[in-house]
């Protein structure tokens, strides 16, 4: 038994080198860790690695395909049990041999039969194309992978983390699209579904790979990926922040306390006394919510709308809040408060993946609507609005919306009106709820008679008129009407505000999920 034992422990020694000692230092000298040393980085220090199919294909190619090209196994990140699936980059650059698709299965099914959240560390140049018919067809073929996917994010709801850290190319790319969350590398990743050599025979076009599929595309531009990381070690850390974001199994002990990052005392000085000037939203995030594991999703991609995870005393939340003030997007300028088909659609995407991962939904109220003209409609501005009422209409972890200024037209219902049973809804005494502002109400009502008197003086009539409208909004558009009708469960200082969130969300999450 010795003796089987120690050229066990030998074999497995050398499968674990991978592609050996030169192709190690070539991921190296890319500033890339190799598929192990990522692994090592990810897991919790100490704890028991769980390797699943180290010799997988040893005796098959020559010895040339090690471990199949991919690592996986069971491990804890931050605590909790999770499997992790990495391309060993040194091995054929990551390609995918027939039994690289049976190792990826096997490691899906542990995930989906212990309901472990799965990680995918992507660096690969995709199918091993001299054995491509025992990877591509069939029912255990490569499509399975995705196949999968699906049912995990569908209908089983477990969380998938894709981190591509290297080149994911072709059909390859469906695994982290079909994931919850995608984290691309600055300046090494790769995501598309055809590589510049490919685009150039196809289409004549001649690309580089950064503006094809890189990293800053993904995130800013197309919206496909969510977090852009600096490098390896930084996207290994927002791995593990994530799960730290994930909600704790039923019965757990609280999480620690941290307190905001910055002082709630001043929560009276962020929104400016002209209810249309712009101001800072994350001035009134990091003063509310707790400080530490705040990460905004997309931050580059529609930047009206801030969407977040955060903690509130402890509790993980996801957070979506309008941006007020002129920004750009893809070099095209922004109206913040209003929603266009982006927003939509980002926010959309979120709150699905919150509804997924059972994160309570925290609205922060300041939007003027949606946004018209023909660029808009062209856009699909309806039905991205559509996918963003019906994704938040059909949530059903705890909703709380606050209303801190404007809540107008339809985007007041797309952000969690109290038409759509949101849990608790408060106001801030600076909230104006109605279909729009009095003096767009008047601009609706008289533009007839403003446009036939232009350049002279208006009648006494259509003054006193003009004058009363504005009056009539100014009423109803004030907190303490919406407060006196029931259109709000209560108006509350902002000083309290951490605290009243906190109270209600915790009285929510005594609710069973259904």
């Amino acid at each position: 038994m010795r003796h089987l034992v120690e050229q066990l422990q030998k074999l497995e020694d050398c499968l674990r080198e991978g592609g050996g000692a030169a192709r190690v230092e070539k991921q190296h000298r890319a500033g890339k860790m190799t598929a192990r040393e990522r692994i090592a980085a990810l897991f919790d220090q100490g704890a028991l690695f769980l390797e699943i199919g180290l010799l997988i294909a040893y005796d098959q190619y020559e010895g040339q395909a090690p471990a199949a090209g991919v690592v996986t196994g069971v491990g804890k990140i931050e605590g909790r049990p999770a499997v992790v699936v990495a391309n060993d980059a040194t091995v054929k650059a990551g390609a995918w041999w027939p039994e690289t698709i049976a190792k990826i299965l096997r490691a899906q099914e542990v995930a989906m039969r212990n309901r472990l959240p799965i990680v995918y560390l992507v660096d690969s140049a995709g199918v091993n194309l001299p054995y491509q018919d025992g990877i591509f067809p069939g029912q255990y073929g490569a499509g399975r992978i995705f196949h999968y996917n699906s049912l995990m994010r569908r209908k089983l709801r477990i969380p998938q983390i894709a981190a591509v850290m290297g080149p994911c190319i072709a059909g390859g790319a469906y695994l982290p699209a079909l994931s919850d969350v995608i984290i691309m590398v600055e300046g090494v990743s790769f995501m598309g579904l055809g590589g510049p050599n490919l685009v150039k025979g196809a289409t004549g076009q001649v690309i580089d790979s950064e503006p094809l599929g890189g990293a800053h595309l993904h995130t800013a531009v197309s919206g496909v990926a969510h977090y852009r990381a600096a490098g390896d070690a930084d996207c290994l850390a927002r791995i593990r922040q994530r799960f730290r974001q994930l909600p704790e199994p039923r019965g757990a002990g609280p999480r620690p306390v941290v307190p905001p990052a910055r002082d709630a005392g001043d929560l009276y000085g962020v929104l400016p006394a002209d209810h249309r000037l712009p101001y800072d939203i994350e001035e009134v995030v990091l003063r509310i919510f707790d400080g530490g594991d705040y990460a905004e999703f997309q931050p580059e991609y529609a930047p009206e709308i801030l969407c977040a995870n955060a903690a509130l005393s402890g509790h993980p939340v996801a957070i979506v809040a309008n941006r007020r003030g002129f920004l750009k997007s893809r070099g095209r300028p922004r109206i913040g408060g209003i929603i266009y088909a982006e927003t939509a659609r980002k926010v959309a995407y979120f709150v699905e993946t919150a509804e997924r991962l059972g994160q309570p939904l925290i609205y922060l109220q300041d939007v003027s609507g949606f946004m018209v003209g023909p660029e808009a409609e062209r856009e699909g501005i309806i039905r991205a609005g559509a996918e963003m009422v019906e994704s938040m209409a059909c949530a059903t972890v705890p909703k709380i919306v606050l209303t801190l200024n404007h809540a107008s037209g339809a985007g007041y219902y797309a952000m969690a009106g109290q038409g759509f049973d949101p849990t608790f809804t408060f106001n801030w005494p600076t909230a104006r709820i109605g279909v729009m502002e009095g003096e767009s109400a008047i601009q609706a009502l008289y533009a007839v008679d403003l446009e036939k008197h232009k350049g002279a003086s208006l009648p006494d009539e259509l003054q006193l008129a003009i004058q009363q409208t504005r009056a009539d909004y100014e009423r109803w558009l004030d907190s303490r009407y919406a407060a006196a009708r029931g259109h709000c469960d209560a108006v509350i200082d902002p000083l309290e505000t951490r605290r009243v969130l906190t109270g209600a969300l915790e009285a929510a999450l005594e609710a069973p999920r259904p």
